[in-house]
């Protein structure tokens, strides 16, 4: 199908699109910003010029665009401090949308749970996603050196997870050459992942091993792993599971209480649309995170899972008698250390409400799949001189993938192809040496987004090819 062809196609697509109406909800920077040098709130150039376009930012896997409701709901977080002060913790403002700041965590993670399937009580919105990581394996890792004590991970997982990996079992005195296991495909050279791959892994390392951590999806290849077979079949070696899902939040659906997960941690500026290294978010099965005693027990410290501890982990009933003895609020907000960013958490609901509005994940899924099938159509479809410089890692089946369809280039054209793509105005994001990753985010992408994304590269890998001859 010709470009032609395939622009009127992705207009129809577009037209009839029943979530086209969240667009309007974020702001889309234009060619010009996005090549301007400047800090400045509106283009110099003047409207109607085809420089003051629209970008084609088909990188959300890395960092959404801002909701334009972020900036009110800041502005009234920022009003309520100038002129309240320290009652902003206590004190409801019949004109403001905000809750108290004593409860904005509890409305964060209100807006959180349908996202990623759970119960409001088993998800907590605090820190960052690799604090998260350690704070839970403290928690639940409990190495036994002449039993369980191994960590299973994939050979390519995000580095801050190989990091967390390694130093957890330094602070236990396990060294990671005989208490860290990575999985890695025996067939695939991009290391896609089979689940038999995964679960024959687990198998052989069943009886030593503590923990597993595993992500949602795989950000360099973009894969969606099977999360409820692969827990099951942990749980069936009674290994303890905590998934990394800085790629599955906001991207596809989950259902981390029914699939009964252990535990996970995501951050919120990707999908989630929080704003760079917004606050993190985590989820503690309710299983794990029952507290059975009450604070005037004795040894009431054995009533819970114990964990590192702080204030706000308090129940709130008790938070605020200064007494020290920590007593846990009963669920993953239990788990909580300081008192959260309200400017963090502020900016990460506006996001949040923009989610409520398009109706939740299953929609934007569906619009997902659509746009993503589409864009992997066009590229299957380039001229054939094109299709010798890339191929796509990521898996084609829709049901194994998010957004997110990574692009492995020829040797010697990331370099080329980024500076191209930037100077047409389009924004994707790099993985060094070869790949590039491209992501239609379903709220605020277009099918015709995919058309011009696929005409620029095509210029790109032109531009490649001279560049070689």
């Amino acid at each position: 199908m010709s470009l032609d062809k395939s622009r009127d196609r992705a207009r129809e697509l577009d037209h009839d699109d029943p979530l086209g109406f969240t667009r309007a909800e974020f702001n889309i920077p234009t060619k010009t910003q996005i090549a301007s040098t400047q800090l400045s709130e509106k283009s110099a150039t003047p409207s109607g010029d085809a420089q003051d376009d629209d970008s084609i930012y088909l990188c959300g896997n890395s960092l959404g665009l801002q909701p334009k409701r972020t900036v009110t709901r800041i502005g009234q977080y920022l009003s309520t401090w100038q002129t309240q002060g320290v009652q902003g913790h206590f004190k409801p403002l019949d004109d403001s949308p905000l809750p108290t700041w004593l409860d904005a965590d509890a409305r964060a993670a209100q807006l959180m749970a349908p996202i990623v399937g759970a119960d409001e009580s088993e998800v907590a919105v605090m820190q960052t996603l690799t604090a998260n990581l350690h704070f839970m394996m403290s928690a639940f890792y409990h190495p036994d050196i002449n039993g369980r004590h191994k960590i299973i991970l994939e050979s390519k997982a995000f580095p801050s997870d190989h990091f967390a990996v390694e130093t957890q079992l330094r602070h236990h005195g396990l060294s990671p050459e005989t208490s860290m296991v990575t999985i890695k495909s025996p067939f695939s050279e991009d290391n896609v992942l089979t689940t038999y791959d995964i679960m024959s892994v687990i198998s052989t390392h069943a009886e030593t091993t503590a923990l597993i951590l595993l992500p949602g999806i795989q950000y360099y290849t973009g894969q969606l792993l099977d999360i409820p077979t692969i827990t099951a079949f942990a749980h069936k070696h009674e290994i303890f599971v905590i998934w990394d899902l800085a790629h599955a939040v906001g991207n596809v659906p989950l259902s981390l209480h029914d699939w009964d997960v252990d535990a996970a941690a995501w951050c919120t500026y990707k999908y989630l649309n929080g704003g760079p290294g917004c606050i993190g978010g985590m989820f503690v099965h309710s299983r794990n995170s029952p507290v059975t005693k009450t604070i005037t027990d004795e040894k009431a410290e054995e009533g819970y899972t114990n964990r590192l501890a702080g204030w706000w982990g308090n129940d709130k009933k008790t938070r605020f008698a200064m007494a020290n003895k920590f007593h846990p609020v009963k669920g993953a907000a239990g788990f909580q250390l300081s008192n959260p960013s309200i400017l963090d958490i502020t900016s990460l609901s506006a996001s949040l409400e923009v989610f409520e509005l398009a109706g939740g994940i299953v929609p934007l899924r569906k619009k997902s799949l659509k746009l993503t099938g589409f864009l992997e159509e066009l590229l299957n479809e380039m001229a054939v001189e094109d299709k010798e410089l890339f191929r796509i890692i990521t898996p084609s089946g829709p049901g194994e993938r998010g957004a997110q369809l990574s692009i492995m280039l020829s040797g010697g054209l990331l370099e080329v192809v980024m500076k191209q793509l930037e100077s047409r105005g389009v924004i994707v994001d790099e993985r060094k040496p070869d790949v590039i990753r491209v992501a239609p985010a379903p709220l605020y992408n277009t099918f015709e987004d995919c058309v011009e994304f696929v005409e620029a590269f095509s210029a790109a890998l032109a531009a490649g090819r001279n560049a070689r001859s």
